[in-house]
């Protein structure tokens, strides 16, 4: 499907009465955990219909995040790459990524449900620590789960939220990284539904879940339009990209520009390409694009960056890529570690290894984007990342371990 400057139709709207985007989404889950999503779901549609909800949601994300969050221009990277590059600055929110916009949010929610205890899963750790932040922020109990291989390549963000008063929980099955740290959470959750909120950090799961994260992340393409609009002389970019995992801050991006003509592409790792391989199926409670075999078993996914190491990926990109309005693409490791250099080197910004996967698309990509504008959302910044990646440049063998061709 080709997307004109005409085009004004919305492609991101409500999900259906199903919790469906398309033919994705639902709500696939153990029949003791359909109350609970039914509660959520009544009580998120009421709070965002509620203006004092969303007055003391857009306050603190000014008052404690920081927002609003500036948009870039990078001059110097823009010359050698051949086009203009903006970046959307998450990674400049308070805990260094986009994560605390939905962690806020459903912290609140929570404790409007009269919810004491948090639970949450976490890759690269970002995630993790917005969830014991926003518990420290309001006095609730906060446990996450990380895969045992995560907490090794991030440990100095397990020490970040241990020091905020989480308990961090290591997932020690399967491939011990971040699809083994939601299944961990949900255990958690079905078990104590009663007192506790499940956290989620990503637009996927069962419905309300994709739903409510990419609301409560609408404000990263919201601002992003805005700013551009004042940059462009009441344009918008050529393009707008954003890695996925998850897609949450894709999602959260997308969403400001996909009434637009700004062509929209997701930059999945190539060990964990689930729309690029386009086999739906089921994971995590809902229908989506991810990585099976013949037998509909789930793959075990890769990427140096611990934070896109999921086999899946959110139901509505599944539903944008689908329809076409979203492109997606993958990068290998290699590449990711390039970017990651390059945008140090040229603009004194160091990007988290997850919207490291965007530049490294746009690197690939640059003979494509020439002359064009575009608008890359750095999702983190890469304090989190440093020792690992300075130990695959000085040929540490564990650290290796973590690449792939």
């Amino acid at each position: 499907m080709t997307v004109t400057p005409t085009d004004t139709t919305s492609f991101m709207p409500d999900p259906d009465e199903r919790g469906r985007f398309g033919e994705f989404g639902g709500r696939f889950v153990p029949e003791t955990l359909v109350p609970a999503c039914a509660e959520l779901e009544a009580a998120f549609v009421e709070a965002w219909a509620d203006a004092a909800f969303t007055q003391e949601f857009h306050e603190l994300l000014r008052t404690y995040a920081g927002r609003p969050c500036p948009v870039t221009v990078c001059s110097r990277l823009s010359s050698q790459l051949g086009f203009r590059v903006l970046l959307k600055r998450e990674d400049l929110n308070h805990t260094g990524s986009h994560k605390i916009n939905n962690v806020l949010g459903q912290a609140l929610l929570a404790k409007r449900m009269g919810k004491k205890r948090l639970v949450a899963e976490t890759g690269a750790g970002q995630h993790g620590v917005a969830s014991a932040t926003a518990a420290a922020l309001m006095g609730m109990d906060c446990v996450v789960y990380m895969g045992e291989v995560d907490i090794k390549r991030q440990a100095l963000n397990v020490f970040r939220m241990r020091l905020l008063g989480a308990e961090v929980r290591s997932a020690m099955s399967g491939s011990r990284t971040l699809k083994d740290a939601v299944n961990e959470a949900m255990r958690d959750w079905v078990a104590t539904v009663a007192t506790t909120h499940y956290c989620l950090g990503s637009v996927m799961g069962p419905h309300p879940y994709p739903w409510m994260v990419r609301e409560f992340h609408r404000v990263i393409g919201d601002e992003a339009r805005a700013q551009c609009a004042e940059l462009l002389d009441g344009e918008v970019p050529d393009y707008v990209v954003a890695c996925v995992g998850g897609g949450s801050n894709a999602a959260g991006i997308f969403s400001g520009f996909a009434d637009t003509r700004a062509r929209l592409v997701g930059v999945e790792p190539a060990g964990g390409a689930a729309i690029g391989r386009a086999v739906p199926g089921v994971v995590h409670g809902s229908k989506s694009y991810l990585m099976q075999d013949e037998f509909g078993q789930v793959q075990e996914a890769h990427s140096v960056s611990a934070g896109l190491d999921y086999p899946g990926v959110g139901p509505e990109h599944a539903h944008l890529a689908q329809i076409g309005r979203a492109r997606y693409e993958s990068v290998t490791d290699a590449e990711v570690l390039d970017a990651f250099e390059l945008l140090s080197h040229t603009e004194g910004i160091i990007p988290a290894l997850e919207p490291a996967h965007g530049l490294a698309w746009m690197v690939k990509a640059k003979d494509e984007l020439a002359g064009s504008t575009v608008l890359l959302n750095m999702s983190g910044r890469g304090d989190k990342d440093v020792a690992q990646v300075q130990a695959i440049l000085d040929g540490d063998p564990e650290a290796l371990s973590t690449m792939r061709p």
